[in-house]
């Protein structure tokens, strides 16, 4: 960046050097207090010393509203950039990013983020807590799952994820009840679907803990170990409705295929607690099977008005 920038134009606010083939930018950066949109997409940058020290620091820290790095270099997401408190939209798509950082929660104010064309393979938890954003942008990366975390994205409007190695996707998704856009073409869940029924036998303390709790055995904290009070707070209900039983850590993953806006049916991950409520040979899963059936259509229902758009071809 040419010396003097903020001496010649101290009131800046939008500064474009894209596609000028960058290799770092320098402290002239940090002297723009106005300075709110930065595009510097298309460049060289990502190597030692792209970024001017100091930048947390700066007023530019504080100003800055809009970043676009994409179509760089950068094979992580700079630290100086998750500092940037009053950033609401971040590029950096189509460089060599192989993570999300989990502190990229630290952008409370972020509404856009757009992280395609990456090697990304996972999504950390910690993504569900950025509290204003509307658009996620993951697509062409090799992202083999969702954590369910991300139904916590209350403002999600639209979720860009195709071309990626998707085969399920967390039943929470339902969740996002603002979500207008969803994309998931070139996924292998549009032409296949994973059926993972591996089941580990229950524990003693499990067992003990699921009498204690479809039985209603009464208890008090004071009865109990904390340790103890605290693992059957832990319990979750098992969505067979003609089972009525809980599981803590022992379950079975199972694909459920939900219609979406009366077209699609996408496979959702739920879990069971046990393999007879997934088994075509027990009467309960076969007198379950309408229900199943019919629970799915009222999902679609449900969702079909919440997503508007599913993109899978």
């Amino acid at each position: 960046l040419p010396a003097g920038l903020a001496q010649w134009f101290p009131a800046l606010e939008v500064l474009d050097v894209s596609g000028t083939g960058l290799t770092e930018m320098g402290t002239e950066l940090l002297s723009l207090p106005c300075l709110h949109t930065l595009l510097a997409k298309n460049n060289r940058l990502g190597g030692p010393g792209s970024l001017p020290k100091g930048l947390e620091q700066a007023p530019l820290a504080r100003s800055l509203r809009v970043l676009n790095l994409s179509g760089n270099r950068f094979s992580e997401v700079p630290p100086a950039l998750l500092q940037l408190r009053g950033l609401r939209s971040l590029s950096l798509g189509g460089n060599r990013l192989h993570g999300i950082p989990p502190d990229i929660q630290e952008l409370h104010s972020l509404e856009f983020l757009y992280l395609g064309g990456n090697f990304i393979t996972a999504i950390p938890p910690e993504l569900a807590k950025l509290p204003s954003l509307r658009y996620l942008v993951l697509c062409d990366n090799k992202i083999q799952s969702i954590p369910p975390q991300l139904a916590q994205l209350h403002s999600l409007r639209s979720l860009s994820l195709h071309n990626n190695l998707l085969t399920y996707l967390p039943r929470e998704i339902l969740n996002l009840v603002h979500l207008d856009e969803l994309s998931l073409r070139g996924n292998p869940l549009v032409v296949r679907f994973v059926r993972d029924l591996t089941y580990n036998p229950p524990s003693l303390q499990e067992l003990a803990g699921r009498t204690i709790k479809t039985r209603n055995v009464p208890y008090a904290p004071s009865d109990l170990p904390e340790s103890l009070v605290r693992y059957l707070s832990l319990a979750s209900n098992c969505p067979n409705p003609k089972c009525g039983g809980v599981y803590f850590d022992s379950c079975v993953r199972q694909i459920k295929f939900v219609d979406f806006c009366g077209k699609y049916r996408l496979p959702l991950m739920h879990y069971l607690c046990s393999p007879e409520c997934s088994s075509p040979f027990s009467s309960a899963s076969q007198s379950s099977t309408s229900q199943s059936e019919s629970d799915s259509e009222d999902e679609a229902s449900v969702a079909a008005h919440r997503m508007q758009k599913v993109l899978l071809g």
